[in-house]
């Protein structure tokens, strides 16, 4: 990035600080008036021209002014952006919501109402993954119409039940001597490696042309889900988005809302961020995904004692408060973190 001269710094930063606050493009002449510099106003337009040409200003078609690219709003949050402490009234808030007494679950859904409220941006918050679960036993009972109830003992006492459709029939016998098969080799395990197993032998079988076992494996495979929790992300405060969109927008809130719903794209994302330090911003297209285009994603880590558990944050419009929304994503992470910690 080229060093930028102590002006250029500074009418950036005032710029960016008047986009933010008035989604409005900024025009020369007030932006010379708003910067406090003594400069003349040739001289404004000339480096807000220098600043164009580096790529952190753009020149919408229809306005004179000039709005903050991706790449501008990047410089003022490294470089130039000035964080303020987080209110009284947001500790609070957030102290009074985050009571260590609630369950995890409980404070994981606060904490991204909270954010969304607080902020006025959508929260966001990822579920902690359920603690290993361990197979204990698999049995196969017959029903009716080539169907198997399977049922899983798991960790010490949780049994689930599913039915699944057999690829080809088998007896009463065959499903009992599947089932010992199954818990003979990977009984005490956990699920997750099961599963691994389970399809890296199916293959093998398949290439053996064992059909007994590649049979038993099937059933195990149909029976084993490894993602026993569905609700991984928690979403709150998509109203924000609306309320701050001008009509021109709505169709890239559609666009994030589409991946909202599907989560994969946002769940990838925030698993990026939970193996990084410390608060993670995006700008735009930098998560990757151009669904965010128009979006920043600000995240932060929160753990359990030493273990960590997950990343929270706020997506909101790339002009948002980041001096105010920074913080208070930092200091709920923290609280969280606490919460879950006593």
């Amino acid at each position: 990035m080229e060093a930028l001269s102590s002006r250029a710094s500074s009418l950036l930063k005032t710029l960016v600080e008047m986009h933010i606050r008035e989604g409005q493009p900024v025009a020369s002449k007030n932006l010379q008036g708003e910067s406090g510099l003594s400069v003349s106003s040739a001289t404004v337009r000339n480096i807000m021209s220098e600043l164009e040409d580096l790529g952190y200003l753009a020149s919408p078609h229809t306005s004179a002014g000039r709005v903050p690219t991706a790449q501008g709003y990047r410089v003022f949050v490294d470089s130039l952006l000035q964080v303020g402490p987080v209110e009284q009234g947001t500790v609070s808030a957030l102290n009074a919501g985050l009571d260590p007494n609630r369950s995890s679950g409980e404070l994981v859904q606060t904490a991204s109402n909270l954010l969304a409220q607080i902020t006025y941006q959508t929260g966001i918050v990822t579920v902690p993954r359920p603690a290993a679960s361990q197979l204990r036993q698999i049995e196969f009972l017959p029903l009716s119409g080539d169907r198997v109830l399977a049922i899983l003992v798991i960790n010490e006492r949780e049994v689930q039940n599913r039915i699944i459709q057999m690829q080809r029939p088998m007896t009463e016998e065959q499903l009992k001597t599947a089932a010992e098969l199954i818990n003979q080799r990977y009984a005490g395990n956990d699920l997750t490696q099961v599963k691994g197993h389970i399809v890296r032998e199916m293959s093998e079988a398949r290439a053996r042309i064992d059909h007994y076992l590649g049979a038993a494996l099937e059933l195990a495979n149909a029976a084993i889900e490894t993602e026993q929790q569905p609700e991984n992300l928690v979403v709150a405060g998509e109203a924000s988005l609306l309320n701050q969109a001008s009509p021109e927008d709505m169709q890239k809130l559609r666009e994030l809302f589409d991946a909202f719903e599907r989560k994969r794209d946002l769940l990838e994302l925030l698993e990026r961020c939970s193996r990084a330090d410390g608060i993670q911003i995006f700008i735009g297209e930098e998560a990757g995904f151009d669904v965010f285009g128009d979006f920043s994603v600000i995240t932060a880590p929160y753990a359990q004692g030493t273990q960590s558990l997950g990343v929270l944050g706020v997506i909101g419009p790339t002009r948002m408060a980041y001096e105010r929304v920074i913080p208070i994503v930092d200091v709920t992470a923290r609280m969280l973190s606490a919460a879950l910690s006593r």
